[in-house]
């Protein structure tokens, strides 16, 4: 069993930058692949980033390609997403997510372990 843990979200203002932590226990992250996905208001639960077991590849949802970087330190046992040019419409609950899967999937049906969320508002 994996616990994920979230951390950093809040309010900021368009065009700020926050940064959110993952941090998990129970055993290592080292072998799976990691993802930060997010449920805006009334909407369904949407992929952002995730990252391979090694760091060596990632991948990003196109609205925040360019803007949102996913990070991972696997001897702190611990995912980032940093999240820069914060636009409103990034308003939503993050949860992070682990995966069996060797490559980085999208479908949060793929992923085995979430955490509970950490609330990010992008004020206008």
């Amino acid at each position: 069993q994996v616990q994920l843990v979230e951390s950093g979200g809040g309010l900021v203002q368009a065009g700020g930058s926050q940064g959110l932590s993952c941090v998990a226990s129970g055993q290592t992250i080292r072998t799976y692949v990691m993802s930060w996905f997010r449920r805006g208001p009334g909407e369904e639960r949407e992929f952002v980033a995730g990252i391979s077991w090694s760091g060596a590849t990632t991948r990003y949802a196109d609205s925040v390609k360019g803007r949102f970087t996913i990070a991972r330190d696997n001897n702190k046992n611990t995912v980032f997403l940093q999240m820069n040019n914060l636009k409103p419409e990034d308003t939503a609950v993050y949860s992070c997510a682990a995966s069996t899967s060797i490559v980085i999937r999208t479908t949060d049906s793929e992923y085995e372990y979430w955490g509970q969320g950490t609330q990010v508002t992008g004020s206008s």
